[in-house]
């Protein structure tokens, strides 16, 4: 039985509107306007930061490729808190009416293919898919550290990911599939994600 958050199409936005995407200060004022929560919010430019990090370092991405990758990150959940039962689905159709580039659209349709029906089908897609979850897994883990991010470390990462009850609410099914789906090792993701998100207030 598919999820009821499943979008039931592929493809999103048009193809004429490649390139245009919003200025990260609209896109912040958006999140102001649509998400009450601080720390949702946080943990969306959290995964915002993460993935342009990841576009400029491991991807080679020039500068507007990279903000493609932080406009996906940081508008992901924008619709979660204010409509649940319509999570995606909202933002994705806001988008779409501004006319941005369709691969933004598509990122945040494909953040969590075991419920919005949308497979991940580039390195873009792959990577919010992968950062989403264990973004969040990470600062829940510093938020119980006196020391927070400072000397966090990925064995204790590990080690909190094997103990079913911290952060429950947590798919580690989600984030084995998405591993599976990449070139690199869980270790890795968890280092690059605790060096990159830890400045992100």
């Amino acid at each position: 039985m598919p999820s009821p958050l499943h979008l039931g199409r592929s493809e999103f936005g048009h193809p004429d509107n490649k390139g245009r995407l919003l200025p990260i200060s609209d896109a912040l004022c958006l999140l102001t306007e649509w998400v009450p929560n601080e720390r949702l919010r946080l943990h969306m430019r959290q995964v915002g930061a993460v993935m342009k990090a990841w576009a400029l370092e491991k991807e080679g991405a020039d500068e507007q490729t990279a903000l493609k990758w932080e406009l996906a990150g940081l508008l992901h959940d924008a619709d979660w808190e204010k409509h649940p039962d319509s999570h995606c689905r909202v933002i994705i159709e806001k988008l779409e009416e501004m006319n941005i580039d369709p691969e933004v659209i598509h990122c945040i349709a494909a953040h969590g293919p075991r419920h919005f029906g949308v497979e991940p089908e580039n390195a873009m897609d792959r990577m919010i898919y992968t950062f989403d979850e264990l973004s969040g897994f990470i600062h829940a883990a510093a938020l119980i550290r006196p020391s927070r991010y400072e000397g966090m470390d990925v064995k204790g990462i590990l080690k909190k990911l094997k103990t079913p009850s911290f952060a429950a609410q947590v798919s580690r099914d989600d984030i084995n599939d998405a591993i599976s789906r990449i070139d690199h090792p869980l270790e890795e993701i968890i280092q690059f994600i605790i060096d990159h998100q830890k400045e992100v207030q």
